[in-house]
């Protein structure tokens, strides 16, 4: 199965998790497409000065592939700088936050499977 980028669906979430501004997400597969594995598969696009607020997950794991921009990464409360092709890993049980400081759009490859 091939799927063109012009027919993958894009959501865009206003303040995602409490976060600012938009946050826009283009699903790579479908929930239904992860086989019940999972929720999220998909490229999420935050523009500067937006992000996506603290959250913890529970009965999930996620996981963010940096691949452009940077990234202020609140891990549990410890804020770290991410960039491109640096990973974070969220397990169940953890929270997080993700936002951009940065000059440029700020690009993820998001996955959540469950526990």
């Amino acid at each position: 199965m091939i799927k063109r980028r012009d027919s993958l669906d894009v959501t865009v979430n206003e303040n995602m998790r409490g976060g600012d501004g938009r946050v826009s997400i283009e699903h790579i597969l479908g929930k239904g497409e992860l086989y019940e594995k999972g929720r999220l598969y998909a490229r999420l696009i935050i523009k500067q000065g937006c992000s996506i607020g603290y959250h913890v997950h529970e009965g999930e794991m996620e996981t963010f592939y940096v691949i452009r921009g940077t990234a202020t990464y609140n891990d549990n409360g410890k804020q770290t700088e991410l960039q491109c092709g640096d990973v974070a890993y969220t397990p169940a049980g953890s929270g997080h936050s993700v936002a951009n400081n940065g000059a440029e759009d700020l690009e993820i490859i998001a996955l959540i499977v469950y526990q």
